[in-house]
């Protein structure tokens, strides 16, 4: 599989040397600084790809812009408000520019609001080290006494519920502060971020919306999209639902083997595809990960290779950010999977055998801290992780 990095731009604290030194092949990155529902120019992608292969004196990198993560589909397009026309021709205006630009590979979501939720982005574990989390408790406890959300309560289960008044008693304001910046504040890679205020705002664009209504809304804007990228050459690859199931209500379409196999046989094209993510559907434990390769492994475009281990049994559930081949995700028989798959694929002669693949986020370790990197996107935890992972390949190859 081909070894790919995700990079945040110029600005990001680990370096595209950092990237190189890790023996990465490609990057993973985006237009950071452009607003959602905006087109990219083909200056811009430019700009960017030659960011990508050029150190500042000018020699090469060795590196080159491999997959877009991501191209962001705007609350206007989910919920079909607004300006969600004009942001569908936008959005086909600039897959025209990354097609112009060489690009193949475009990352997106169709997640309502929040990209993805963490209650702790850096969680101190055993070791000193840190590591992303999700409690569902501290969530309850933010949806029902800080969001204050109608219907609330019964979304959870009674021990949650329980488990939710003590954690309340037991904070204080700043914790509770702390608490909702880490919900709703934005974490790395999502375009948007929110206050309560504007959270509870958002939440009324999807009232009453169930997942069959936000279902109907994605395969509009596939049968929009998808035809116009399989003119261009270009792969479309939809990352799942993290949490991989409801949270403040709202409906999800992209957290089950079966949400998949509806979206692609919804519009049936080469580039209507998945960005495999084990870290988020793994975070279900009634997902059969290597068998999702199996049944429709010929539609993954872009890999997330990351593990977690899950709180209690059951949907919904908590889970923390393990290490790459901790936690409860079986990464051996998952890249075994992805790797007969890539052998699938080239005996049939297609020109994109090989899946690009990165490791999806690391534990602060070592240095990490003193650094100061994006949750979840340290050097020297996703170092050990591709580490990891390569030496899986190795030993399955």
């Amino acid at each position: 599989m081909r070894q790919t990095w995700r990079w945040f731009g110029p600005e990001d604290k680990v370096t595209l040397q950092d990237a190189r030194q890790a023996e990465a092949e490609g990057i993973v990155t985006s237009l950071y600084h452009i607003t959602p529902g905006e087109v990219w120019t083909r200056d811009a992608i430019r700009a960017l790809k030659q960011n990508v292969q050029t150190n500042p004196d000018g020699s090469a990198t060795g590196l080159t812009w491999d997959v877009v993560e991501s191209l962001p589909v705007t609350e206007a397009i989910k919920t079909q408000t607004g300006r969600w026309r004009e942001d569908i021709a936008n959005w086909k205006t600039s897959l025209e520019h990354l097609a112009a630009e060489g690009l193949e590979v475009v990352c997106y979501n169709f997640m309502p609001i929040l990209d993805w939720t963490r209650t702790a982005h850096r969680h101190v574990l055993d070791n000193g080290g840190t590591a992303m989390m999700f409690d569902l408790a501290e969530f309850a406890y933010f949806d029902t006494d800080i969001l204050r959300r109608d219907g609330a309560a019964g979304d959870y289960p009674a021990d949650v519920l329980a488990d939710a008044a003590k954690i309340g008693a037991a904070m204080n304001d700043t914790q509770r502060a702390a608490l909702a910046d880490a919900i709703v504040a934005g974490l790395a890679g999502a375009m948007e971020s929110w206050t309560v205020d504007t959270l509870r705002q958002q939440l009324t664009q999807y009232a009453g919306m169930s997942n069959a209504g936000l279902r109907r809304h994605l395969v509009d804007f596939l049968q929009e999209v998808v035809p116009h990228a399989e003119r261009l050459g270009l792969r479309l690859c939809c990352h799942p639902d993290d949490p991989p199931f409801s949270l403040l209500g709202l409906p999800k379409v992209a957290s089950t083997e079966e949400d998949y196999r509806l979206m692609i046989e919804a519009v049936d094209s080469p580039a209507n595809g998945i960005t495999f993510c084990t870290g988020s559907l793994g975070s279900r434990d009634d997902v059969d990960l290597p068998g999702f390769v199996d049944r429709l492994g010929h539609r993954i475009s872009f890999v997330h290779l990351r593990n977690v281990t899950r709180h209690r049994a059951g949907v919904p559930t908590g889970f923390l950010e393990d290490t790459h081949l901790g936690g409860d995700v079986d990464m051996v028989a998952v890249v075994r999977a992805l790797l007969a798959q890539q052998k699938q694929r080239q005996t049939a002669g297609r020109s994109d055998w090989q899946i690009p693949f990165r490791p999806d986020h690391g534990q602060d370790l070592l240095t990490d801290a003193a650094r100061g990197a994006r949750a979840g996107y340290p050097a020297v935890g996703r170092l050990k992780g591709m580490a990891e992972l390569r030496g899986v390949m190795h030993a399955l190859a």
